[in-house]
């Protein structure tokens, strides 16, 4: 019995936690952004929906240790993905707080932010390769 009502607990937080989470990156307007910039505003539903299957298949996967075929030719293309989406998240959130704009005035970089965004870019994905190469 207390092994079910723990599973409840368990289960219940974990619904509250990604809903919360969900709903933050949809409040962020990420979703609401990739219609805009894609000219697909009627499919923001599916937008929306596709992206809490995600949620749930992502989970369901970590937890029952699904093995997906042919995965290491696929993880590669899933880590892009996830990157991209990752990097959205995180402009959505800077520009909704408007830290870019601020950050450039004061220190005087108009220039160049064609080459810190790259730097930027190419830092994390280095990083994300000596992470991952040093685990493989």
């Amino acid at each position: 019995m207390t092994q079910v009502l723990l599973g409840i607990i368990g289960f219940s937080s974990g619904v509250v936690i990604a809903g919360g989470l969900i709903s933050f990156i949809i409040g962020l307007g990420v979703i609401s952004q990739f219609a805009d910039r894609t000219h697909t505003g009627d499919k923001i539903l599916l937008y929306e929906e596709c992206t809490a299957l995600g949620g749930i298949l992502g989970n369901l996967m970590y937890i029952y240790h699904i093995r997906i075929p042919y995965g290491e030719f696929l993880v590669p293309l899933f880590g892009i993905f996830g990157g991209i989406f990752v990097g959205c998240w995180a402009m959505a959130l800077a520009e909704i707080l408007n830290i870019f704009p601020i950050f450039i005035r004061r220190a005087k970089i108009l220039k160049a932010i064609p080459y810190l965004i790259v730097g930027i870019a190419l830092g994390k994905g280095l990083g994300g390769l000596l992470y991952f190469w040093q685990r493989w």
